[in-house]
């Protein structure tokens, strides 16, 4: 049996790296959904005329392919090393090893989820740090709006006017304490979205034998 090796670390991004990863898979989960389902569609439906069968292939060479570039993503950004899942391919016969093996499927598998997972994650990530900078700036801002004012509410009967400094202070405390809230938020669910990526696109449990190692360096 194959035993493919991890460095042992524990997922510990920072969060600018986190908060840079988690706004991109958006776009990201986006654009491997539209190709996965695409292509395998596709390759599905006319394979029977034997003009799917080169779809599929490039569906099953795209996914892997797209995997390689999402772990070295995850590494560069999120600092978490992911060990290649790939048994070694055969002498004959690569591309029914390619298929059989079930690193390719957890690979789709990952590309598939990557969408509901990415529009939780950039919503949460927008709506965080959009209200932190809103009230943190709010007494650098506030004089350059329409009226030199900010309205809470609808803008022609607001709930509470701020227009001077004085007043914007309040919202500006309010800001560290949602600063305060969305740095460990922001690193935690970086450190939740590695767990997941290792855990899909890394090798088997039964695969792996871990060791220890000095953590990796960022980058790729």
């Amino acid at each position: 049996m194959t035993t493919i090796v991890s460095d042992g670390t524990r997922p510990d991004p920072s969060v600018l790296g986190s908060l840079g990863y988690l706004a991109m898979n958006l776009p990201v989960g986006i654009a491997g959904f539209v190709a996965v389902v695409t292509l395998f569609s596709v390759g599905i439906g006319t394979a029977v005329v034997w003009v799917g069968l080169p779809v599929l292939a490039l569906a099953v060479v795209g996914a892997r392919v797209a995997a390689r570039v999402e772990r070295a993503r995850v590494y560069a950004m999120l600092d978490t090393y992911i060990a290649s899942p790939y048994v070694p391919l055969p002498e004959r016969g690569r591309w029914k090893a390619r298929v059989r093996d079930v690193a390719t499927w957890r690979d789709v598998s990952y590309f598939v989820l990557l969408l509901p997972i990415g529009v939780f994650e950039f919503v949460v990530m927008v709506t965080t740090w959009s209200m932190t900078a809103g009230f943190l700036l709010l007494p650098l801002y506030y004089r350059f709006l329409p009226t030199g004012s900010w309205r809470l509410g609808d803008w022609d009967h607001p709930i509470l006017v701020v227009d001077s400094f004085l007043e914007s202070l309040p919202f500006a405390a309010l800001g560290l304490l949602l600063l305060a809230l969305a740095l460990p938020v922001t690193k935690g669910l970086g450190r939740a979205h590695a767990y997941f990526a290792r855990a899909l696109l890394g090798p088997a449990p039964s695969l792996v034998g871990s060791y220890l190692a000095e953590p990796l360096p960022s980058g790729v």
